[in-house]
């Protein structure tokens, strides 16, 4: 323990897990809720993470993160978020912290692979059967030929 506060580290899925080293906390004065200590207390954080220079993801997971964050990540490949929802520093500490792991785990989830399907049997009996509804329907309402 550190200061009184545990070592983090955020669990983004079984393979991944962001120990406390490499990430960095910056406060700074928060717009947020905070009463009369608004302007003295600085209690919005900043949590920087090097995408690059992390040692915990591999190549094809920092890839991954690189493309699909790129709109939040810098040119130095360090991803940044914010929290100033809360009162407290440690509050919008954890904020911060479960905000990166969600990122992650969103960046890292492997899309569905969507495997085509046939039409089910039912489906083409029931279209069948529908036209010949429609045929015999159409048939009814057309006027008699005389040699019939």
């Amino acid at each position: 323990m550190e200061g009184g506060r545990q070592k983090v580290v955020i669990d983004v899925n079984k393979q991944v897990s962001i120990p406390e080293r490499e990430l960095e906390f910056r406060v700074s004065s928060s717009r947020g809720p905070g009463g009369q200590n608004v302007n003295r207390v600085r209690t919005r954080v900043t949590l920087l993470f090097d995408v690059i220079g992390s040692a915990s993801l591999s190549t094809a997971d920092r890839r991954r993160i690189l493309a699909r964050l790129k709109t939040r990540i810098n040119k130095d490949g360090v991803l940044q978020v914010s929290s100033q929802k809360h009162r407290t520093q440690n509050q919008n500490r954890t904020s911060a912290e479960e905000r990166l792991g969600e990122l992650l785990r969103e960046a890292l989830a492997r899309p569905q692979i969507r495997r085509p399907t046939g039409v089910p049997s039912g489906s083409k009996r029931q279209r069948v059967e529908d036209k010949k509804r429609k045929a015999r329907l159409k048939q009814l309402r057309s006027t008699p030929v005389d040699g019939e």
